[in-house]
């Protein structure tokens, strides 16, 4: 086999095999990271687990912290170690983390569970996003990845079905123990089916493996320029590969973006229920609004990816995160149920993909070789705003003042609406040699 044999041409039929483990992988991870808010009413009231709302905002906070460690620890070992073993370990990780919950006596035991299932959530997202946007169909890598993210909302629906179903009756405890399916459903079909990375397997000297991998999935064959740095000193030249000239100001803007966005998805995944409550809705309604808004979220993963592949991801995420804000002060209004929950699902379309569309920018941002690295970073930094989500939103529960949580969100996503639009600015300002990067990313970061 030589490397210049042309592969066959991509598209989402040649690589949907791989687009669906990825999607089954996160949508365990969104049916896991949603369970906790999907009985957070049930966690409250259990005297025996010995939670406050305070108590329940610092744990949410400890496993979005594992989420950050996870993050920049898979990020930055991945093209060293490969993805498919990191792929596996993260659902393996989360899993365990689930079944500890279930068993959990009582909150320290229930906090130890929340952040091993944290290390494993935190790892897989940054993997999956590098898989997809290996390979994505040429133009198409906004809209793969927000194909991709439906399944993070599909798993917080199934997460809020078996809230709904379960825990009144038979208590929040089995709800946990169904997050331990990963294992048994997920770990088999990723270990037989994913592929490795060609460029992984190019720099671990596997070419002929590479090569055979890149065909049969109509990808370009690595070449030494674009394959990642084999070895330690690789993981640390990719680390400062974010910061050459080009990426080296629009890296801490990502990092911003990134933090504001997931303060959104991990505050509003934790506490919206509560926040409903706390506005005079009921208990079974406040706790449908987080299905409610995840299909909305759903519905906005294929229209930011369609849009974005035309428009670029900053401009759609940054008018995304407007909206959002917009939405979430809307929900500050006594509004009827009807109209809280229609508020709710358009919030949900602009909430989520905001955040994606963060994601889809920094794959497009840093060169092939730096990619996994750049986004493991992106999704790591970001995840502070994953651990003050929880925490922020369980001291504005604990004031009893809903209107407040709504408004703390808004200027959230303005943040991330600031943060975003100037990316391509900084690129401008910031670029010298630019690494070089196939056609089809050039400029589809502006």
């Amino acid at each position: 086999m030589t490397a210049s044999a042309s592969p066959p041409s991509r598209s989402f039929r040649t690589v949907a095999p791989v687009i669906a483990l990825c999607w089954l992988a996160v949508f365990f991870d969104g049916m896991d990271v949603n369970i906790y808010g999907a009985v957070m009413p049930h966690l409250l009231d259990d005297p025996g687990l010995g939670f406050s709302p305070g108590t329940a905002g610092t744990v949410g906070s400890w496993t979005t912290f594992g989420m950050l460690i996870g993050a920049l620890a898979a990020g930055t070992l991945t093209d060293w170690l490969g993805r498919k073993p990191l792929v596996t370990g993260s659902v393996v990780l989360f899993s365990l983390g689930s079944a500890l919950c279930a068993v959990a006596p009582g909150a320290e035991v229930f906090g130890a569970g929340r952040f091993l299932s944290g290390l494993g959530l935190g790892g897989l997202m940054p993997i999956g996003l590098a898989i997809v946007a290996e390979f994505a169909p040429p133009r198409r890598a906004a809209l793969a990845t927000g194909l991709m993210m439906t399944s993070y909302h599909a798993g917080g629906m199934a997460a809020t079905g078996i809230g709904l179903a379960v825990a009144p009756e038979h208590g929040w405890r089995w709800v946990f123990w169904a997050g331990v399916l990963p294992a048994v459903i997920a770990v088999p079909l990723v270990t037989r089916w994913l592929p490795e990375s060609p460029g992984v397997l190019f720099a671990k000297g596997r070419a002929d493996q590479a090569y055979a991998v890149a065909d049969r999935y109509g990808l370009d064959r690595p070449v030494a320029a674009e394959a990642p740095e084999a070895g330690a000193k690789g993981r640390m030249t990719a680390i400062g590969a974010l910061f050459a000239p080009g990426t080296r100001l629009a890296t801490p803007l990502l990092w911003v973006a990134s933090f504001a966005g997931l303060l959104l998805v991990y505050g509003v995944s934790t506490w919206l229920p509560e926040l409903m409550r706390a506005s005079g809705y009921s208990l079974s309604s406040s706790v449908t609004f987080l299905m409610v808004i995840n299909a909305g979220g759903i519905v906005g993963m294929l229209v930011a990816g369609r849009t974005a592949d035309r428009f670029g991801p900053v401009k759609v995420s940054a008018i995304w995160f407007l909206l959002t804000a917009a939405g979430a002060f809307l929900l500050r209004a006594q509004l009827p149920l009807g109209v809280a929950y229609t508020v709710v699902f358009i919030t949900g379309v602009w909430l989520f993909s905001a955040q994606v569309m963060v994601y889809a920018a920094t794959s497009r941002v840093y060169a092939p070789g730096q990619r996994a690295t750049g986004l493991g970073w992106v999704t790591g930094v970001g995840r502070t705003g994953a651990v003050v989500g929880p925490w922020l939103g369980g001291m504005v529960i604990a004031g009893g003042d809903a209107g407040l949580g709504f408004t703390t969100f808004a200027v959230a996503a303005v943040l991330g609406a600031v943060a975003i639009s100037l990316v391509p600015l900084a690129r401008r300002a910031g670029r010298g040699p630019v690494p070089r990067q196939p056609a089809v990313l050039a400029g589809a970061a502006d």
